[in-house]
């Protein structure tokens, strides 16, 4: 019979922690999980963050976007994945459409929070009143700022960015303006390595990055990608830790550890 987590009276990671972790220079290693297994799994290799990303609608509903994730499929995915966490800050993506003013992302934060058990929520783009109202609500919020695949359309496809002078200053200033707003976490995603250690130093907050280079305040990749899970080709910066592993486990504490130490991304993952 499986038994389920391990070290029961673990307390889980803090906002407050998180920035400790920053200021000590101490890498933030963050995964995505959308299920009670995973979540187990993440748990107990020491993963700080774990993310239910709305990139669920990929790896796990077979969409060729993250557009068709609902609220409700959220929360769900959510609940699962609290229910196996004990140590791990638990994160849940707003999905596309459900922050479109103040009021209806606060709405929504609230049902991942206090419905799927969340401890922060994350929202793409600079939409610095909708945070600016849930922080004023007492939600902790991420923002997500570089590649946003809720805005895959309009960037024409799943492209770098920050690329350009104009391109960087404006996610310098983006940057700056979310933190100001409210947000206690940035993930910058497939921007310039150089850019995002510009960033990074830049704020108080941590920055954690994917595809953004070694330089920032910790990294996150999507769950199956690091165990070679995940359909067609893998991202460029992402690893495969399973090769060469014996078990999921293994792969998991690898990755941690790579985080940890430095080692992940390299130059070419992170370039």
């Amino acid at each position: 019979m499986y038994a389920g987590p391990q070290d029961p009276d673990s307390k889980p990671l803090t906002v407050p922690a998180l920035q400790s972790m920053k200021q000590r220079g101490e890498r933030i290693a963050a995964l995505t999980a959308y299920d009670y297994s995973f979540a187990v799994l993440l748990d107990r290799a020491g993963v700080d963050v774990i993310l239910v990303g709305d990139s669920l609608g990929m790896v796990v509903q077979g969409h060729d976007t993250t557009l068709p994730v609902t609220l409700d499929a959220m929360v769900y995915h959510c609940a699962l994945v609290a229910r196996g966490r004990r140590r791990a800050l638990l994160m849940a993506d707003l999905p596309f459409l459900s922050d479109t003013d103040p009021a209806t992302a606060v709405r929504s934060a609230g049902r991942l929070l206090a419905e799927g058990g969340a401890s922060m929520v994350k929202i793409e783009g600079p939409r610095l009143a909708a945070i600016e109202a849930m922080a004023t609500n007492g939600i902790p919020v991420c923002a997500h700022l570089g590649l946003t695949p809720q805005s895959v359309h309009k960037l024409g496809g799943f492209r770098k960015q920050g690329r350009t002078a104009e391109a960087a200053d404006r996610l310098r200033q983006d940057a700056l303006a979310v933190q100001q707003a409210g947000a206690d976490l940035l993930v910058l995603e497939n921007v310039p390595a150089a850019l995002a250690a510009e960033i990074t130093a830049s704020l108080a907050i941590p920055v954690i990055g994917i595809g953004a280079g070694a330089q920032c305040d910790g990294q996150i990749l999507v769950g199956y990608d690091v165990i070679g899970l995940t359909p067609g080709r893998r991202p460029p910066f992402s690893r495969d830790f399973l090769a060469g592993r014996q078990s999921l486990a293994a792969a998991i504490a690898a990755y941690v550890a790579a985080v940890r130490d430095g080692s992940f991304p390299s130059a070419a993952e992170g370039a």
